[in-house]
């Protein structure tokens, strides 16, 4: 008998939910994809918040199921086992996810790139002590990396050479943010709230008051904000190594690598926050920004219609025309 991976996974995922009243709202959290998901909605009836919890705790975990790099029998690891070797079929939605990773690629200037995994593994930040890869193995990985390798036609992906790998890890949580606000609002909820993470997305308000509020965490006091930005239908990502990252030899080394050249980076950067109207483009924006550094990603923010931000560095909090209008205080 073979078993339904979605199945073991649909069960982890509901073993960890709790459902709880707060404030007039249902709230939702739970574990997956990685990381502590949470979900707050003002619902029309009780029967209506069940219904939604239980449609999203499914969609999610299934997912997860496809998508994780971490779960041999996903679809990204058959793409990934298949490396050099052969095509593999892959669904529309698949189509969509690809044909979304190649738009980004190209709107950030490389520095949004899903087959950079390669590179990423060299660099094992949780070693003690960490891990320093020397700069002939970061070459041949470069050798593997490039979305411009990966080769698609209508219905089929492949990875023409062995040991390349494709990681949805910098855009699976905030797309999978975007499809779950999209599921709760076809079940008539208007006000909601939707959590993967700290990738944030809100559509219309909490009870009595004018707009969702969410902190920003300061990068020099981690647990502390440094502001709050008060939002409605509009998502919120913030990037930033402040807290993962090491020392060695004196040399602060962060755990986002950029994918142009195999190395962590070193811009000053200490965190970006981003607010757009779809969560997806919020949280691949702001990890393309610290990629970029603050002249370059600042450059790129302020070309984007409808996006305002900020990047806070060492010295000083850059902030685009707008993003003023969204402090409370």
């Amino acid at each position: 008998m073979v078993l339904n991976p979605n199945n073991s996974v649909r069960a982890r995922v509901r073993q960890s939910a709790v459902i709880r009243e707060e404030g007039g709202l249902s709230v939702l959290t739970f574990h997956a994809m990685g990381t502590r998901c949470r979900v707050m909605l003002q619902e029309p009836s009780r029967n209506t918040a069940e219904n939604c919890f239980d449609h999203l705790l499914n969609w999610v975990a299934d997912f997860e199921a496809k998508y994780s790099r971490f779960l041999d029998t996903s679809l990204v690891s058959r793409i990934n086992a298949a490396a050099g070797k052969e095509w593999v079929s892959i669904d529309e939605e698949t189509q969509r996810l690809l044909a979304l990773c190649s738009d980004l690629f190209f709107f950030t200037r490389g520095s949004f790139d899903p087959t950079a995994l390669p590179l990423i593994r060299l660099w094992n930040w949780k070693a003690n002590p960490p891990q320093i890869p020397d700069d002939a193995a970061i070459s041949r990985a470069r050798e593997i990396v490039g979305w411009n390798k990966l080769q698609l036609k209508p219905g089929a992906i492949f990875l023409p050479r062995a040991g390349m790998c494709l990681d949805f890890g910098g855009i699976g949580k905030e797309y999978a943010v975007d499809m779950a606000i999209a599921l709760v609002m076809q079940q008539g909820v208007e006000n909601v709230l939707v959590d993967f993470g700290q990738d944030i997305r809100v559509h219309g308000k909490p009870p009595g008051r004018p707009a969702w509020h969410i902190g920003l965490e300061d990068p020099k006091n981690p647990g502390r904000c440094w502001t709050g930005v008060a939002v409605t239908d509009h998502a919120v990502a913030t990037s930033g190594d402040y807290l993962r990252h090491f020392l060695h030899q004196g040399r602060r080394y962060g755990h986002i690598i950029d994918p142009r050249n195999g190395y962590p980076v070193n811009s000053g950067t200490l965190s970006v926050s981003v607010i757009a109207p779809h969560c997806t483009f919020a949280g691949i924006l702001s990890t393309a920004v610290f990629v970029l550094g603050p002249k370059d990603g600042f450059d790129l923010m302020r070309l984007c219609p409808g996006v305002e931000g900020c990047i806070t560095t060492e010295t000083a909090r850059h902030q685009t025309k707008g993003f003023h209008a969204y402090t409370t205080s």
